[in-house]
């Protein structure tokens, strides 16, 4: 199947990839020293930069919460990031660079409006460093421009090389990093590892389809970027199948992140399972909104199942088995409440391997 074109029948079914849920309200725990007005003032004092990647401002949008713009030199534009920080400020702390999916963070499908993650964070000595750009991108680098999707893309280039040490500077950090993403960014993540094996300590891939080489992850990779994105999916990689395709696929090259990251895999079957019920946060007694999560989000779920099967025995022929916790749960769709879990779930993976407490500061 080749999918260049928007149509209405795969819009309706992609686009709903994850199900329609009201925006969470946020309350972010106070700190020592929190991230207020005073908070943003400093960073911006910083004028942190990395060549001509520079920060370009700092706001204050709620208790321990920034949101910063960051010029990027690769893609010669400002790029948003929502920013949660530790609870004091006054000692540094690591960063989790947590990618939203499909739509990177321009719609309302985004960690900050549907998983409460300031309240999460409130208690946890981390900065949490969210983009709210790079809409059907797959985070990557494009080989050629595309007008519908920003113009230049190079994300892999802006994340890798030109953001971290921006982020280190402005926030204080330990320069120590993890990086976790859903859905679409479950791809993205393990790519964004192997094209800089040192910069993460961990990974999380919650609900992702970590294949580029084969008809099926081809397929579902042309579904989203052309009839969601309304783009040119070969000006990402080249023609499909093409030999970028192939250093894409994180299931054929998982390999070469051996002795390198600690990995956190997770993935439901598709069926019906506890955030699936009327009465399930995001659903609110809405009869269609529970159908459209059960029938496409269970498709969708039980997709990205297959690959990450395939993703579990790529990693135990490299024999990385100690290296990577996989967890498939028997129930649950392709949706917001399984996500919230999962980051639970692998925080304490993700809090160790940055060599922080799962709750609390450093002693």
């Amino acid at each position: 199947m080749r999918v260049t074109k928007k149509s209405r029948r795969l819009t309706a079914l992609i686009g709903a990839t994850t199900a329609t849920v009201a925006a969470l309200p946020v309350f972010m725990g106070a700190g020592v020293a929190s991230a207020d007005a005073a908070d943003a003032t400093q960073v911006n004092a910083t004028k942190a930069s990395n060549g001509g990647t520079t920060l370009v401002s700092a706001t204050s949008t709620g208790t321990n919460k920034l949101r910063l713009v960051v010029h990027s030199e690769s893609m010669n534009r400002n790029i948003p990031l929502d920013v949660v920080r530790p609870a004091d400020t006054s000692k540094p702390a690591p960063t989790l660079y947590l990618l939203n999916g499909a739509g990177g963070g321009e719609d309302s499908a985004s960690w900050q409006r549907q998983a409460n993650i300031g309240e999460f964070f409130k208690d946890k000595h981390v900065n949490v460093v969210t983009p709210m750009e790079g809409a059907f991108t797959y985070y990557t680098d494009w080989q050629q421009a595309e007008d519908a999707l920003h113009g230049i893309n190079k994300w892999e280039t802006f994340l890798t090389q030109e953001l971290p040490p921006v982020i280190d500077k402005a926030l204080n950090t330990t320069e120590v990093n993890s990086l976790a993403g859903i859905s679409t960014s479950g791809t993205s993540v393990f790519n964004l590892a192997l094209a800089n094996k040192d910069l993460y300590k961990s990974v999380g891939a919650y609900s992702g389809c970590a294949d580029t080489a084969t008809p099926v992850g081809q397929t579902y990779i042309q579904i989203v970027i052309a009839a969601r994105g309304d783009a040119d999916v070969e000006k990402m990689w080249g023609p499909i199948g093409s030999d970028d395709w192939i250093a894409h696929d994180p299931i054929i090259n998982i390999d070469q992140l051996k002795g390198g990251p600690k990995l956190y895999v997770s993935n439901a079957s598709g069926l019906p399972g506890p955030h699936d019920t009327l009465d399930s946060q995001g659903i609110n007694g809405n009869m269609a909104t529970l159908a459209n999560q059960v029938v496409v989000g269970g498709i969708i779920e039980a997709a990205t199942n297959e690959c990450t099967h395939r993703l579990a025995d790529a990693v135990n022929r490299a024999g990385m088995q100690d290296q990577a916790q996989f967890v498939f749960k028997p129930a649950g769709t392709h949706s917001w409440g399984y996500w919230r879990d999962d980051l639970r779930d692998s925080w304490p993976m993700l809090s160790q391997s940055m060599g922080i407490p799962e709750t609390g500061l450093p002693q």
